[in-house]
């Protein structure tokens, strides 16, 4: 029985984001056990309002904006601010458009290297990602650039298994618990939850969804831990 299709919406910042849900949606198509096959609508956007206005959608439809919370510097969190006012105001162009929170503080390498390790230390500056990115993929990348070269990412994404990506979701929520215990407050701004401090993070909030959806949280086979659903 052909198997029918699920489509996600996504804007990412970059190439490396991008490249991953290709990733993602071709690793879990390969996996029988899945309930339907997926299908990512995934741009390169900034800007969370140029990529509404150039979607056609004919019910509602939530898009999910993958980007970094880069510091706490005053320049980065007007950048990180403005996004979610982008992010509100395409909610408003009565296109029955959701828009939800993606983000990694600092970067997006925190993301990846949860796949493989856990990342629970708090860092000054985002280039210190990258011994653990070496740790944990057995890489000698000399710098963040090396390793965003396409050769090299999609390299250390071929080492990756969707039982690892199930993985980096249970860390990035044991990051958010501690969090919460630690007493760091979960800030509010027009409407997205977010926490200041780092390691913080919220994009696996839409994988552990598609992985849900598609039945593979619960596939004992596959080896993914309990995600909590």
């Amino acid at each position: 029985m052909r198997k029918k299709n699920k489509k996600y919406y996504f804007s990412v910042e970059g190439e490396t984001e991008k490249w991953y849900f290709e990733w993602l949606q071709k690793t879990i198509n390969l996996v029988p056990e899945s309930l339907h096959t997926v299908k990512f609508d995934c741009q390169i956007q900034k800007d969370p309002l140029k990529r509404v206005k150039g979607l056609v959608v004919m019910e509602k439809t939530e898009i999910t904006h993958i980007f970094d919370r880069e510091s706490e510097q005053v320049v980065h969190l007007k950048q990180f601010e403005t996004t979610l006012d982008r992010m509100k105001e395409a909610e408003n162009l009565g296109k029955s458009i959701k828009y939800s929170l993606g983000y990694s503080n600092f970067s997006f390498e925190l993301w990846i290297v949860l796949h493989k390790a856990d990342c629970n230390s708090s860092l000054s500056h985002r280039r210190q990602y990258l011994p653990f990115i070496n740790r944990a993929y057995s890489e000698d990348f000399e710098n963040l650039d090396e390793y965003k070269h396409e050769t090299n990412f999609k390299r250390i994404l071929n080492k990756l298994t969707i039982g690892d990506a199930g993985l980096a979701v249970r860390r990035s929520k044991s990051i958010m618990q501690a969090n919460h215990a630690n007493g760091y407050v979960l800030h509010q701004y027009k409407g997205y939850k977010y926490n200041t401090e780092n390691p913080s993070l919220s994009i696996w909030e839409i994988v552990d969804k598609i992985l849900y959806e598609s039945g593979l949280c619960v596939k004992k086979n596959l080896k993914l831990p309990d995600m909590g659903h």
